[in-house]
Order: C-alpha cells, then structure tokens, then sequence
C-alpha cells in the first residue's frame, strides 16, 4: 500500500501494519514520518526497538535475528533497519524477500531507504516489501506548491502569512525543506498565533541573513541607482541566492506595474532554471537599472 507523507498521521492512529518502507529525496520528510512511525510504535507497546545499519561488511542474518530475538520481558519490538545506499545488491534482495515471510505478530520493521530512481522503484524487493506493507515516498513538493507547504506548517503552529510572504520564504530557501521547516519554527518562537506579517517574516529572516536583500528593495523604491548596483555586488560577493534576489526584483516591478521589467524578470528566472543562457548578476544589474530610471511622465 503506497501513502503520502500528509496521510501517514491518520494512518498510525490506527494498528501499525507490519513493515513500512520510507523513501525519497527529501531527507526532512523521510526523518519526520520515521519519528511519527517510531512514536507510534512506542505508544502502542513497542516497548524495545534494535536499530540496524547495512554497511559494506554487513551480514544479513543479523535482521532474521534481530526479527526472532524478542524481548527479554515478551514486549513488541521495533527492528528499525536501514540501508544509507540503497542498495542492498542480490543477497540483500533476496533477503529482504523472504524476510517478508517471517513478518508475525510483535514486531513491526521500519525501512529506510534514500531517493530511489526508476529503475530502483520498480525491483522485486522493492515492489515485495511495497505490497507487504506501507510504503511512503518522501519528496519535497515542486517550487509552485512549496507556498502552500509552508502555509501548512505555519497552521500547524496556529500561525497564517499573506501570500507575498509566503513567497519570501520560498524564495529565501531555494526548495531547501529543512531549511524551511527552520525558518518556520523561528516564526512560531518570535510571535504569538495569528497572522504573520510580510514585514515581520522579512525581519525575521534577514535578521540571520549574511546579506540584506531589504536594502535592495529599499534602493529600487527610491530609484537609487548606486545604492541599487552597489547593492547587487554585495549579495553577489556574499553568494545570495538568486532566486531570493529575483524575489526582491520582481516584487518591485509588480509594485510599479513595469510590464517590461516583468518580462525580464521572467527572463532571468528561465536563466536561473538553466532554461536560457545568460549572466544572472548582469541580468539583475540590468534589471535594476531599469526599475531605478526616473518615471517619464
């Protein structure tokens, strides 16, 4: 059975089934739903849990017996097994597959794995260990749904952001989760539940920032051409991120309602996404210079 990582919580509510199987490219996700499955296990009489790390001198007899030898005390245990490379090679497949065979009341088994690729996905001891239990593929959301991601994680801690700064913080963390997850805890340390606002988020980020990117906005509000440019050398020098620095840049052209500026904002996003060819600090430079010229009348 395959389930999201937003439907593992209901999930575990219930009787843990008797294997699960975690995966993905998102490391904060994978950690997160295995300390939910661990919790869970804990709360319902798991009382013991053996962890198991497969190396390169591994042997694999070692999670037979780790599944047989049960508590001292005759509690439920947790075999919590993992394999850092993901590739547990022909003896470990096979392993794997009969273990599924041993699985019995008492014990609950726990698989981590890392990002599989297409190929990984569609194995027989993947697909084995998949249809014995619960499988949950851990991937970070795209950048057009990380927004609401982050909106959700902000409800959970009773806290709501307008749109625009639910967008700085995509920005600020360039599709990093963990660093998300961060930010978003910061938010729920500094202020009460209720509606955050852009200029609280902005300050709250900037305050651990190496660079200013409020500084740039700052320029390009004034038409400051200098401070603008001298600006853009500075995030440059301290290898801010370009998507935040757009973020800045594209959030003054919508202010000013400077359709061209837009489409080269756009531009410079294709750029940043490799999909068009281009400098983007020049980019950014030119932009800004346009964004700083004086309004013709």
């Amino acid at each position: 059975m395959q389930l999201r990582p937003e439907q593992l919580a209901a999930h575990l509510d219930k009787p843990l089934a008797p294997l699960y199987l975690l995966h993905g490219d998102e490391p904060l996700l994978v950690i997160e739903a295995g300390d939910a499955i661990r919790a869970a296990a804990r709360k319902q009489g798991f009382e013991e849990r053996e962890v198991i790390i497969v190396g390169t001198s591994f042997k694999w007899d070692e999670l037979f017996l780790a599944a047989g030898n049960m508590s001292l005390f005759g509690g439920s245990k947790l075999v919590d097994l993992r394999i850092p490379s993901g590739k547990p090679g022909r003896e470990g497949s096979e392993a794997l597959q009969r273990y599924i065979s041993t699985l019995g009341p008492g014990i609950v088994t726990l698989i981590t794995l890392p990002e599989l690729d297409w190929q990984a996905k569609k194995a027989a001891w993947v697909t084995a260990l998949s249809n014995a239990g619960i499988a949950v593929e851990c991937n970070a959301p795209p950048p057009p749904r990380l927004p609401q991601w982050i909106a959700e994680r902000l409800a959970r801690q009773k806290q709501t952001a307008p749109r625009a700064a639910l967008d700085f913080i995509a920005a600020h963390v360039e599709g990093n989760l963990l660093a998300a997850h961060q930010e978003i805890q910061k938010l729920g340390l500094l202020y009460p539940p209720g509606e955050v606002s852009l200029d609280q988020i902005e300050g709250a980020v900037m305050n651990v920032a190496r660079y200013d990117v409020s500084d740039l906005r700052n320029a390009l509000k004034t038409r400051d051409t200098v401070r603008a440019a001298r600006t853009l050398e500075g995030l440059k020098g301290e290898d801010a991120a370009p998507p935040l620095v757009l973020w800045a840049l594209a959030t003054e052209a919508r202010a000013a309602s400077a359709r061209p500026a837009l489409l080269h904002a756009a531009k410079i996003d294709r750029i940043i996404k490799g999909l068009a060819r281009g400098d983007v600090w020049d980019e950014f430079l030119q932009l800004a210079l346009r964004l700083t010229q004086p309004r013709t009348r």
